[in-house]
């Protein structure tokens, strides 16, 4: 299966998406949503169900770590819904077991619990590199669909359905999201004797490296093995540490302006 994630400008540009979604056979359980600074009831009440499933079915029949909710009976888009605390970004809903599993990566909860009923390829399948993506965009407010297509064709349906509801794909805003920071860090490494304009492809990729959920907090060293098998050579590089020490600080000082 492959991942498509879109963002919306607003919760009611992805629940066009979604509906959209519906009539191409993206079934609920394939479909996560996150959403910013809003309440459980108004996320329960906004979300489409089918005809099958009845309104307001994530409402508490009880509950996991960080307040993920599941329903007996069949996890279903409207099935699971987690109230998370995310540092760096605030209080985030998560529509659906692939929206509580993914945020549950970065240790804001345990999102598997919520219904303990996520596809084992789902799990496996989740965007975990570009969380920081999802996670800058909602720290502006906007939403993030996330749903997962059977093969390329499906994939292909499921992103023109985005762009018909007005979504902005991940890789648009990874580029803005990059373009705010490049100033900075271009200086920075020249500060430290770098060559940017050489380096930057590098750079940046040690960088993202260290908004991996799994990179959060630790030093190159702790992760230098995995990310030698992940990266390949070029973690090894002087420009690939530097970047991977300045998103280190990137995430720290985030966490902190953004605090919860």
């Amino acid at each position: 299966m492959e991942s498509v994630a879109g963002i919306f400008e607003s919760r009611a540009d992805a629940e066009r998406a979604i509906q959209k979604l519906y009539t191409l056979g993206i079934p609920n359980t394939r479909l996560g949503l996150l959403t910013p600074g809003t309440s459980e009831r108004k996320v329960e009440a906004s979300v489409p169900v089918t005809d099958a499933e009845p309104p307001g079915i994530g409402r508490a029949m009880g509950a996991t770590v960080g307040g993920a909710m599941g329903v007996a009976g069949g996890a279903t888009m409207g099935a699971a819904v987690a109230s998370l605390l995310v540092p760096g970004v605030g209080p985030v809903i998560a529509g659906g077991l692939i929206g509580a599993a993914l945020l549950g990566a970065g240790g804001a909860a345990t999102g598997l619990a919520a219904g303990g009923v996520l596809e084992e390829n789902l799990s496996e399948g989740l965007p975990h590199d570009e969380l920081f993506v999802y996670e800058d965009a909602l720290r502006r407010g906007k939403t993030v669909l996330i749903a997962f297509a059977e093969d390329s064709d499906s994939a292909e349906h499921v992103q023109n359905a985005f762009k018909e509801a007005g979504a902005e794909s991940v890789d648009a805003a990874r580029e803005s999201w990059w373009l705010g920071l490049r100033d900075a860090e271009a200086e920075h490494h020249r500060s430290k004797g770098g060559d940017f304009a050489k380096d930057e492809v590098t750079y940046r990729r040690g960088f993202e490296a260290a908004l991996h959920p799994q990179s959060r907090g630790k030093s190159f060293k702790e992760r230098e093995r995995d990310l030698s098998e992940s990266c390949g050579e070029v973690s090894g590089t002087e420009a690939f540490k530097r970047g991977y020490d300045r998103g280190q600080t990137y995430h720290k000082r985030i966490t902190e302006t953004h605090k919860v």
